[in-house]
């Protein structure tokens, strides 16, 4: 136990240390599963590169305490294996601090949106290094002040800010999180940020007595046996249940492959439970297409739209109809429902109007910094200017040829079967009521006068 409480390698190390791989593992495979199983697209928006730094940071929360605490027997001969990288960049900044740090960017965002009802004012790319510069602040005064032992333990004047550091970013996390609680999540973000807070603070309260007792009672050789074990595991705990509760986000969860629906949802607007999303029902006979008829007054047959749509995506220039869809959608949420359209509102611009979009449209700049630069994301004329202006560019660019399109020719044989079958509905209905209406005598047993006694009907 002397040896191994020193220079690492008790059976206890091992365990811990078989822990974190497990936990690295399982976090590996959450993030990769999304794309391998469900076939997910990769996005180019913030949040799944916050996400992805959440992976990297947790990787090396957990390396770096393997590295710096000792937990394996390493003769450390090389710069690399200095304390100061381990134990104070890595463990740190690049470590729990990053973690914490996307976590309360994601609470910022939140927010913004939803509080605000517009877009965060600064990029994420911006603000994660503010929120993370305390803790690189932090790590380049120790690394000039060097109050690291050779076995990589603080001084005890330099515990108590430490720990205090950990403790501001939980802090700052509670009130990011407290700032959004009366906001009715439809996706339950604020129940998965509640829920890390729960996580990281119970798991950072274990993880602070233990890495108190380790820096404190260095010669207490049981003790630094038992608190270096405690340290690994709860790290280990507290990175894959923090990412286990990522925030989700409807169609958009990169990561988390919890199924809240017993039903998957093709569109946001089937997710947010808009009447009629994804459905194409039609309980009465589809109205003749005019070619006369304006476009956007054709537009809003259901039918049509669909079919339009195919077609432009055949000619590789569907995002204009596929906005025009959404953005039809979004209206059909009533205006007092400000949550749900801003959840519409938000998914159209991060598909449709911010640039490297999957389906950026071609809108002049004025209408996107508009749109972008929005004041209320409720509003019910947020995207009008851009859907005016794809109107007229799908007029130039497809409305001619679709109609001398083989869609066009389809759709119109949908219309004459369904015209057909109305009509033979309509035969069918009538000849009922005629045969009814013809019944007499015997043939109607409910309309026949009952024989008198004696008498026999032949």
């Amino acid at each position: 136990m002397a040896g191994c409480a020193v220079q690492g390698g008790c059976p206890s190390d091992y365990i811990a240390v078989a822990v974190s791989v497990i936990a690295v593992i399982l976090l590996l495979a959450r993030s990769t599963l999304p794309f391998l199983v469900h076939k997910i697209p990769r996005t180019k928006s913030s949040d799944f590169w916050i996400l992805i730094i959440q992976v990297v940071a947790s990787f090396n929360l957990l390396f770096s305490m393997v590295m710096g605490i000792n937990f394996l027997k390493i003769k450390k001969r090389h710069w690399w294996q200095s304390c100061y990288i381990w134990a104070v960049w890595l463990e740190g900044p690049l470590g729990f601090g990053l973690l914490l740090s996307c976590r309360i960017v994601q609470a910022f965002q939140l927010y913004h949106i939803f509080v605000k009802r517009r877009l965060p004012p600064m990029k994420s790319y911006i603000l994660l290094p503010l929120i993370l510069s305390p803790w690189i602040v932090g790590a380049s005064f120790i690394h000039m002040k060097k109050p690291l032992n050779p076995r990589c333990h603080l001084r005890g004047q330099w515990v108590i800010p430490v720990v205090c550091l950990h403790a501001l970013y939980i802090a700052a996390l509670a009130v990011a999180t407290w700032s959004v609680q009366h906001i009715k999540f439809q996706f339950n973000e604020f129940k998965d940020l509640l829920q890390g807070i729960i996580v990281s603070a119970t798991s950072i309260g274990v993880w602070i007595v233990a890495y108190i007792m380790n820096e404190i009672h260095e010669n207490t050789e049981w003790l630094q046996v038992v608190s270096r074990f405690l340290l690994l595991v709860m790290a280990s705990i507290f990175v894959h249940a923090f990412f286990s509760l990522s925030i989700s986000r409807p169609l958009l969860s990169q990561m988390s492959l919890r199924r809240r629906e017993k039903r998957e949802f093709e569109t946001m607007g089937m997710a947010l439970r808009i009447p009629d999303s994804g459905l194409l029902l039609q309980r009465r006979a589809t109205p003749e297409i005019d070619h006369n008829d304006p476009l956007d007054r054709l537009l809003l047959n259901k039918r049509f739209r669909q079919s339009f749509m195919a077609f432009a995506d055949s000619c590789l220039a569907g995002e204009s109809v596929h906005f025009y869809e959404e953005v039809h959608e979004l209206g059909k949420i009533p205006v007092d429902d400000t949550v749900r359209r801003v959840y519409m509102a938000r998914h159209i611009i991060e598909n449709y109007i911010v640039a490297g979009g999957a389906m950026e449209v071609n809108i002049s700049h004025r209408s996107r910094q508009e749109i972008l630069g929005t004041l209320d994301l409720a509003h019910p004329d947020l995207f009008n200017n851009a859907v005016n202006e794809l109107l007229q560019l799908m007029k130039v660019n497809l409305g001619k040829d679709y109609w001398s399109s083989t869609f066009f020719m389809k759709y119109k044989e949908e219309l004459q079967s369904q015209a057909d079958g109305h009509e033979l509905m309509e035969r069918v209905i009538g000849w009922d009521i005629s045969q009814l209406s013809s019944i007499h005598g015997v043939d109607d047993p409910f309309g026949q006068e009952p024989p008198s006694k004696g008498s026999v009907t032949f």
